[in-house]
Order: structure tokens, then sequence, then C-alpha cells
């Protein structure tokens, strides 16, 4: 039976100080002139996680589209092999373009020497 005192002091208590919270933030916000936001309006748009004007929107959408399709090139061009099931790089194709890379770029650069000399 004294339990249920003690809870309804503690009820009465924890009522009183938000009662006081809440009248010192009210008595906040007008003496620093502030405004609290909503929660429905720090929501972060997928869209547009920023929160950019519409041209600077479309813009950042058109630089981040073209950043894909270069991203999808580079992947492209590594070569890959499955091995137990999985992708992984191909590291003798990868040694082998570096040697023709190599080999033509000497090859250009010794041209040029001696066409220029």
């Amino acid at each position: 039976m004294s339990w249920i005192f003690i809870l309804g002091f503690a009820l009465s208590v924890f009522f009183l100080l938000m009662f006081f919270l809440s009248r010192f933030v009210n008595h906040m916000k007008v003496e620093q002139n502030l405004q609290i936001e909503s929660f429905k309006d720090t929501l972060i748009d997928k869209d547009n996680p920023v929160g950019l004007a519409g041209e600077e929107l479309q813009k950042l959408k058109q630089q981040q589209a073209e950043a894909q399709q270069h991203l999808r090139e580079v992947i492209s061009k590594i070569p890959v092999i499955q091995k137990d099931g999985k992708f992984q790089v191909d590291y003798e194709a990868v040694r082998k373009q570096k040697e023709n890379a190599s080999e033509t770029g000497t090859g250009n650069r010794a041209s040029s020497l001696n066409g220029n000399g």
C-alpha cells in the first residue's frame, strides 16, 4: 500500500519538473528569439539531402550521373575472372596490359625523339 503513495509522489514530482522545464524552454525561446524546428522539417529528403535549390540540385544530379558513367567505364576496363564463384581481378591480364602500354609508350617516345633530333 505504501508503494502507491511513493509512486504518486514520484509522478507528481516528475510532472512538476516537466512543467518547469517547458516553462523554462518557452522563456528562453522568447528571450533569445529562438525558433525550434519541428522534427518533420529536419527530415532529410532522399532526392535532395543537402537542401539545394532547383537549378543547383539538377546540376549536382548531372555531375553525379556523369561520375557514375565514368566509374562504370573505368570498372568495365578492369579484367576480371571468376574463381570459386567470386569475381577477382585477373592480375596476369593487368600485367600484360601494363607491358603492352609500356612497350608502346617507350616505342612512341623513342620514335618521337628520333624524329625531333
